[in-house]
């Protein structure tokens, strides 16, 4: 019998999503998710509320499947994007890692994050912050994303958000 994830193991999983994408590598990125993978940022309803249904409420992004993730990477660094070329500049800091449950193949793991972004092309510098609740699966001994959830706290957002700034 395996042993859950611990909390080391998901930080490290959510960490190297973060500097996969700090350093644009996509192809890399993707494959820390699930083929079925649902990567959902709900909109808010009111001040205090987030949308709950991505199949029947406003959200602000929402790809279920892989492969509808992998369309998305290709329009960003295709130039077909209105936030691609060049791609901005990104770090983002995660934080506050918890895993919430757990048995040997899923976990449920909450964590904090900030991504800085500068746009090369405006001069301009954007700061988004929010929430991440995550979905884990183990699949041939691997930790992958099988949820990803982010709410993002201060969502008026300046020009484009987009994949890589959140």
């Amino acid at each position: 019998m395996t042993a859950p994830i611990t909390r080391a193991e998901a930080e490290d999983l959510l960490f190297r999503e973060a500097l996969l994408i700090d350093r644009q590598r996509f192809a890399q990125w993707l494959e820390l998710f699930t083929p079925d993978v649902e990567f959902w940022m709900p909109a808010w309803r009111d001040e205090a509320t987030t949308t709950e249904d991505p199949d029947r409420e406003l959200s602000l992004i929402y790809y279920k499947g892989r492969r509808n993730l992998e369309d998305r990477v290709m329009r960003l660094t295709s130039g077909l994007s209105v936030a691609s070329l060049p791609l901005p500049r990104v770090v983002h800091q995660v934080t506050n890692v918890l895993v919430l449950e757990a048995d040997q193949d899923a976990a449920t793991v909450s964590a904090a994050f900030t991504c800085h972004r500068f746009d090369v092309r405006m001069n301009r510098t954007d700061c988004f912050f929010g929430r991440y609740e995550y979905q884990l699966v183990r699949q041939d001994g691997a930790w992958l994303i099988a949820r990803k959830k982010i709410t993002l706290l201060n969502d008026t957002v300046p020009t484009v958000v987009d994949i890589n700034s959140i």
